[in-house]
């Protein structure tokens, strides 16, 4: 997409102070490109200013309710990249005003700048799922290719990574729990993809290396089964927890009480989007809409989970480990 000097080439990244923006803005600082990250708080994005040479990194405030804040960050942008979304609803804060009218807030605005757009959206978007989230990104995406035909879609499967949601969550609760939850058995399907490959993919679309147009699925190398992650962290962490096999019904009205505390572990949507295998389809795979299409070799679970999980060990990094 960048066609001029790096050096001169002002990209605006909405969402850019979260867990996966950070890897985000670190690829494009590295790129040498100014990054403008457009935030709800940039008085809370002041740790993203070290990932960059002094300057080339500024935070501005936007909301994507407010369509004239929208524009302002976008204003004289070359490109601009949208990372927002939420994992669960919140008052105001909800799917449909979020990943679906914020979005395409963000792709109207884009358009009418003339600035090329990069959209984050995740593998399990589906106009018709039982999932309002799975709805509200299948929507987005609707929406943002109907407001900028030549906006790049980006669908990752969980994203991992030291901040990440999944893998620490459930590392925290089998320190506390003598018992982890297997979901319908714990036999649906996923391919965790690493928080720095997605910037990559990302950082190659700002690149211009992207097919205009075109959704693209990320995954990591290997597909493992909701039971095998679950082993895999109990390893890691060197922890004996039973795994009990939880039936969809029971863990949703489970999560129907646990949705109301302030950070929910489950949700019942998130029980809905567990029901579905979240891996790369084949499509994509035949046309080169991937990781490895972009020449991005993934970083697999085994070799960067174990890097962070280690605190969750009875005595951290420093405990012998068994042969």
């Amino acid at each position: 997409m960048a066609s001029k000097n790096k050096l001169d080439t002002l990209v605006t990244v909405f969402g850019g102070s979260g867990f996966l923006g950070r890897h985000v803005v670190r690829a494009l600082a590295s790129r040498q490109y100014r990054v403008r990250v457009a935030v709800r708080r940039p008085d809370l994005a002041f740790h993203l200013q070290p990932l960059g040479r002094v300057g080339q990194i500024h935070a501005v405030q936007a909301n994507l309710r407010y369509p004239d804040s929208v524009e302002a960050a976008v204003r004289d942008a070359d490109i601009v990249v949208n990372l927002v979304g939420i994992l669960f609803e919140r008052g105001r804060q909800d799917f449909d005003a979020v990943m679906t009218e914020g979005a395409e807030t963000v792709a109207r605005a884009a358009s009418a700048a003339g600035a090329p757009l990069v959209h984050l959206s995740a593998i399990g978007a589906d106009a018709s799922a039982l999932s309002h989230y799975a709805r509200a990104k299948a929507e987005g995406e609707r929406l943002v290719l109907a407001a900028h035909n030549t906006a790049t879609v980006f669908r990752p499967s969980v994203v991992f990574g030291p901040e990440d949601d999944f893998f620490n969550r459930f590392a925290a609760l089998a320190r506390m729990s003598p018992v982890l939850p297997l979901l319908g058995g714990g036999q649906t399907r996923m391919q965790p993809v690493f928080a720095g490959d997605v910037a990559e993919a990302i950082a190659k679309a700002v690149d211009g290396e992207t097919k205009p147009g075109a959704i693209y699925e990320l995954g990591g190398p290997d597909v493992r089964t909701f039971k095998e992650l679950m082993e895999l962290v109990l390893a890691t962490i060197e922890r004996r927890r039973l795994l009990v096999p939880v039936p969809f019904g029971l863990m949703k009205l489970q999560a129907t009480l646990l949705q109301y505390l302030p950070k929910p572990p489950i949700t019942p949507d998130q029980v809905e989007l567990l029901k579905r295998d979240n891996v790369v389809g084949e499509d994509a795979r035949r046309d080169g809409r991937t990781l490895e299409g972009l020449g991005i070799t993934p970083e697999s679970v085994a070799a960067i989970v174990p890097s962070y999980l280690w605190r969750f060990r009875k005595n951290g990094q420093f405990r012998p480990r068994t042969a």
